[in-house]
């Protein structure tokens, strides 16, 4: 049976580029108080096991970087051979790894390890096997993955830039305190003050027009991105947003609770926000980036205006490990930015594709 070639994958190349910018971020969060402390800078190489380690710390430097080495392998140029790729990859990962750890030296609220270099190595050898295997069936122009996304999403970069955006909201929703899709919250990320406080029945109100706008807002973003519509991927995209959600309400807080974001408001909002799609979607197709550009607006604003979650018992806290912290200041800083940046890519997106077919129907 005659083998093809490799072929490099621009979508791939986003993805590992983005993973890669939030692991730096992870790394060195929160950036401040960079001071030089004299020490030898390899010296944490040469150091014990550290006291603080954990199983999960463990857990989560080995899989944490696993998604970066495996897009790496599928974003290689296509004259390197496979396992070439692979190689590189390895490598690649273990300099990024090394680089963050050595800097961490200079952060006083960090501490480098030669352990998480140990594991992230590990995960870049495991991540870029899987990706020399597998890689090909999401981002190889052969696979029936990839005839499907050209049929169905917008070509060239601006489609590839909404499927990151895509992935990107699922990650927002790995912030467990906050309420229902809710993004944009520029008060913790600038340590501003709440402005309104709290009224229970004014609260519910609030929180579910902050989860129906913002599900509006990208079940629009979605359907502008793909060229022919089907329902599907948005159910998946829905489904996929609520299993994040309640897979970080029961593995973040302490003690466990998986649905901690089925508030009343929160019920009501996604409700609503169903319906509300629904109708949009029957509108001309012309109109969609305008509706997701409006429902981010409507969304955004009222998550700064909204009070503090009530729904937040004081027997129920954020589980502190120092690599979830890491991890948690990753989701909050993503969900904080997501919707500018979606809104610009909807400007983007509106000025890019008047030519494509999508836009006449």
């Amino acid at each position: 049976m005659p083998t093809h070639p490799r072929r490099s994958s621009p979508l791939a190349a986003w993805f590992a580029a983005v993973i890669g910018v939030l692991i730096v971020y992870a790394c060195l969060h929160p950036f401040t108080g960079w001071r030089d402390t004299g020490l030898p800078v390899f010296d944490f190489l040469y150091q014990p096991w550290p006291r603080y380690y954990g199983r999960v710390d463990l857990i989560v430097n080995v899989l944490g970087i696993m998604p970066f080495s495996f897009a790496l392998v599928a974003a290689m140029p296509s004259r390197l051979p496979k396992g070439w790729a692979v190689m590189v990859a390895i490598l690649v990962t273990f300099a990024l790894s090394l680089s963050v750890e050595t800097l961490q030296n200079f952060l006083p609220s960090r501490v480098p390890s030669n352990v998480d270099v140990g594991c992230n190595t590990l995960g870049g050898i495991l991540g870029a096997l899987a990706g020399g295997r597998w890689s090909g069936a999401l981002f190889d122009p052969r696979s029936g993955l990839t005839r499907w996304r050209q049929r169905r999403i917008v070509p060239g970069h601006v489609g590839e830039i909404g499927l990151v955006l895509l992935g990107l909201w699922l990650l927002t929703l790995l912030t467990p305190e906050s309420l229902l899709f809710a993004t944009g919250d520029l008060r913790r990320l600038l340590d501003l003050p709440t402005p309104l406080q709290f009224n229970p029945t004014r609260f519910m109100k609030v929180e579910a027009a902050i989860a129906a706008s913002q599900l509006v807002a990208v079940g629009l973003t979605a359907r502008c991105v793909m060229r022919q519509f089907s329902p599907w991927p948005l159910v998946l995209l829905v489904v996929l947003g609520l299993g994040a959600k309640t897979l970080a309400s029961s593995a973040f807080f302490a003690p466990g609770d998986p649905l901690h974001w089925a508030t009343p408001g929160g019920q009501i909002g996604l409700a609503a926000g169903t319906m509300v799609l629904a109708a949009c979607l029957l509108l001309p197709a012309r109109s969609h980036t305008m509706l997701a550009g409006m429902a981010l607006l409507v969304g955004t604003a009222l998550v700064n205006l909204a009070p503090e979650n009530p729904f937040l018992p004081s027997d129920v806290t954020l589980i502190q490990r120092g690599n979830f912290l890491n991890f948690h200041g990753l989701t909050q800083l993503t969900a904080s930015l997501w919707p500018f940046v979606t809104f610009a890519y909807l400007g983007l997106l509106g000025a890019s594709t008047p030519r494509d077919p999508y836009h006449g129907r």
